[in-house]
């Protein structure tokens, strides 16, 4: 069994990662900037080192100064949380190399995993449905280009194969634009990511964004947990999860799922991962993996009861999986927002002291944050603040169960997105299930006119 765990994270993650070590009896370690003295989880742990200023190239992203934390401290395994190092092949390389335990994928599974055109490779032979695309890297020859994409049919998207966070994509409506927009996506995937591959797909005009979240103990087994439907989002981040997605039939959820078993049972899948798919007119397209735990792990816990890091900890431990697949069972729905410290309507970051903070309560509620009264939101990092996540025995009750928790959160000294919240829950668009991915882009627009 892991006995000391190095938390290389910080913020709602690091404090989630933190309780899930104590409940196994595990030693923590936490990392920090020099802005981040102040975080509960930092307060917590049995042992805390600064590893750097608040410039996260000179400290979360610092491979050598976290490596040199995990030696000092005697820890024998490092959890990366989402987001800094969580999904860089070469940090889990070092990792492994320095002698101590990575908790997620292996290095090669997290190299394969995150160049999107491996990856649809591998899903393809998988049996994982793709979208319909180049399925492959696009080359310079501008003819053979413009037939895979009458191929395809208009309209269609380039993608940086590097890329991630709806960075490194264009939209192609017609052949006219085709040769120059995929020049343009080039250039700021070399810029963007050091990778200037780019590959094409069709453009879906109104999916949905469904995910499936795998367990796998690099043994090879591994199971589902069902579906999320993470449609609600702004410049292609996510706002609201839920799960289960509204509307996916019992046999669609097994049919896609077993496919992802199947997949991660393929390549000895090991720890926690999230296959993306969009969704449209009854079809799941894979669109990427994600090799790690997701910010919406909570609400996939609340219908499955399973607890997502501490299976993390125990397979990084050598143990085999705990569960099959006949053991899990949805029950309810839940849904999570996440709250971060910005306006709600220009969404520029509001950083600075928390005066008052409250969390909200009762039956099916959970909150997973990290600030308190008197904490000082930083400028230098991600603005969200914390998760609110309810769990209700239908969608309907999760939305009152939400909307509760909503009106009882006081988060005061700072903006917060809290009134976008409640103006997406009281949508009867959203309450009837109906939304995609440019829903609230759509509402926000058209609240402005």
């Amino acid at each position: 069994m892991v006995k000391k765990v190095l938390i290389a994270n910080r913020g709602e993650i690091a404090l989630r990662i933190l309780r899930a070590c104590k409940e196994l009896s595990i030693k923590t370690v936490a990392i920090y900037s020099s802005a981040d003295v102040d975080l509960k989880h930092v307060r917590l742990a049995d042992e805390a080192i600064c590893i750097g200023p608040p410039n996260v190239a000179k400290s979360y992203l610092n491979v050598p100064a976290i490596i040199s934390a995990a030696e000092i401290s005697e820890a024998d395994a490092i959890h990366p949380g989402y987001g800094f190092l969580s999904e860089n092949a070469d940090f889990a390389d070092q990792v492994e190399n320095s002698g101590f335990i990575f908790i997620g994928p292996r290095a090669d599974t997290i190299r394969t995993m995150g160049d999107k055109v491996s990856a649809i490779e591998e899903m393809i032979k998988a049996g994982v449905p793709t979208v319909p695309g180049s399925n492959g890297k696009l080359g310079h020859n501008n003819e053979e280009n413009l037939k895979i994409a009458n191929e395809i049919g208009f309209p269609v998207i380039i993608k940086a194969s590097g890329g991630g966070g709806g960075r490194g994509m264009r939209i192609v409506r017609n052949a006219d634009e085709l040769t120059s927009l995929i020049a343009m996506t080039r250039t700021e995937a070399e810029a963007a990511f050091g990778n200037p591959d780019v590959y094409m797909e069709k453009f879906l005009e109104h999916p949905r964004h469904i995910e499936i979240q795998v367990l796998g103990d690099g043994q090879g087994n591994a199971i589902h947990l069902g579906e999320r439907d993470c449609s609600v989002q702004r410049r292609h981040q996510k706002v609201i999860e839920e799960a289960p997605a509204p509307g996916i039939t019992e046999e669609e959820r097994q049919r896609v799922g077993t496919r992802c078993v199947k997949a991660c049972q393929k390549m000895k899948y090991r720890g926690a991962g999230t296959f993306e798919f969009l969704y449209e007119n009854g079809e799941f397209y894979f669109i990427e993996m994600n090799t790690r735990v997701q910010v919406e792990h909570p609400v996939t816990e609340m219908i499955t009861g399973i607890d997502i890091v501490k299976e993390q900890l125990l397979i990084a431990s050598g143990q085999k999986l705990r569960y099959k697949q006949s053991d899990i069972t949805i029950k309810g729905h839940a849904i999570e927002c996440r709250i971060n410290a910005e306006d709600p309507r220009s969404f520029l970051p509001s950083p600075g002291k928390i005066n008052l903070f409250h969390a909200p309560g009762g039956p099916g509620i959970r909150v997973d944050s990290h600030i308190y009264t008197g904490y000082s939101v930083p400028p230098y990092y991600d603005s969200m603040i914390g998760k609110i996540i309810s769990h209700g025995e239908n969608r309907a009750n999760a939305i009152a169960k939400m909307r509760n928790a909503l009106f009882e959160l006081i988060v005061d000294g700072i903006k917060t997105n809290i009134e976008l919240h409640q103006d997406i829950l009281s949508d009867p668009h959203f309450q009837k299930g109906c939304q995609n991915i440019h829903f609230l882009e759509k509402k926000l627009a058209s609240e402005k006119q």
